[in-house]
């Protein structure tokens, strides 16, 4: 009797559009199909690393008690040199509140992340080492965070060269890769579940929203929410000051967003056409802009009906 094929996921870069990969690992559960290996290129790394330590539960239930706008609140306004937020303390507290995992070692399933070196243009790969580190800076959206500085260079976004990092993946030595694209265009086909557009960028929601209500699994989410309590009054104070000097019509930040992602899908594109993977799954959120982070529940659905429709491929190629 053979064993099994391994199988190793592809997961891409899209920032809100990133909860997808919730819907699609667990539709990939629940049919069964064991996961291998994983590479992933920014909030793909992010949510691969945590289904990787066994906490994705943990992630999903969070995410849908908490009002997506919120997610900047989690991050630190600065006035921009190398970028708007400075997330390298709140990536941990995202992350550790759902994982005491800490180096890749500790994780169940291999995880590779894919960043980009700012001088050299260079794919960077990151596989061992400290995991929030790596997270920062295949995190780093050009214009949003600021750079990383890691070991002799200034890492940013992995999305920037590798959206779907399918040769990483196919480079851990799995027979079959399933990737996942959030870069495509494709609409929802349920017109109920049609996003519309409020006119709001994310730094005038992260003025009009509060902190969260306490939730986590330790007392480092109480924490949060008593140091979020005490400091959201000059928080605001600071960043309406900033917006009110800079940010005049269009919007800065989906300017910017808007730009890279409509680079990242013709990368996307030329990068699929090069380096096929035997699986592609392709939710369709194009009615979702980057940073639309209010629409949780719907972005996850995507995901599991986008997987559902090719489970049958993916039982045969595993046959």
């Amino acid at each position: 009797m053979s064993s099994r094929k391994t199988v190793a996921l592809a997961l891409g870069c899209g920032a809100s559009r990133g909860w997808a990969h919730i819907g699609v690992l667990e539709a990939l559960k629940d049919a069964g199909i064991h996961i291998d290996y994983i590479a992933g290129c920014s909030v793909g790394a992010y949510i691969g690393a945590l289904y990787a330590s066994g906490s994705l539960n943990s992630l999903k239930a969070f995410l849908l008690k908490m009002d997506g706008k919120k997610i900047f609140s989690y991050f630190d306004v600065v006035f921009p040199r190398s970028g708007l937020l400075n997330g390298t303390k709140r990536v941990h507290e995202l992350f550790s509140m759902h994982s005491s995992a800490e180096t890749f070692a500790d994780l169940e399933i291999p995880v590779i992340m894919v960043a980009a070196d700012l001088e050299s243009g260079k794919k960077v790969v990151l596989k061992s080492g400290n995991l929030v580190e790596s997270l920062r800076a295949t995190m780093s959206y050009p214009g949003l965070f600021a750079p990383v500085r890691f070991k002799n260079s200034w890492l940013v976004d992995g999305g920037l060269i590798d959206p779907v990092p399918v040769g990483v993946a196919r480079a851990m030595g799995a027979e079959v890769i399933i990737a996942v694209d959030l870069n495509s265009r494709i609409k929802s086909r349920s017109k109920n579940n049609a996003l519309s557009d409020e006119g709001h960028s994310p730094v005038e929601e992260l003025l009009k929203s509060t902190v969260p209500e306490p939730y986590g699994r330790n007392e480092l989410v109480k924490k949060m929410y008593d140091f979020y309590e005490g400091v959201e009054s000059s928080l605001r104070n600071k960043t309406s000051e900033f917006i009110n000097r800079e940010l005049m019509p269009p919007d800065i930040i989906e300017t910017v967003t808007t730009s890279i992602s409509i680079m990242q899908e013709r990368i996307t594109r030329t990068n699929l056409a090069v380096d096929q993977p035997d699986i592609l799954i392709q939710p369709r959120l194009g009615e979702l802009k980057m940073m639309n982070f209010d629409h949780v529940e719907h972005t996850i659905h995507q995901g599991y009906i986008s997987t559902q429709e090719v489970l049958e491929d993916i039982h045969n190629l595993l046959e």
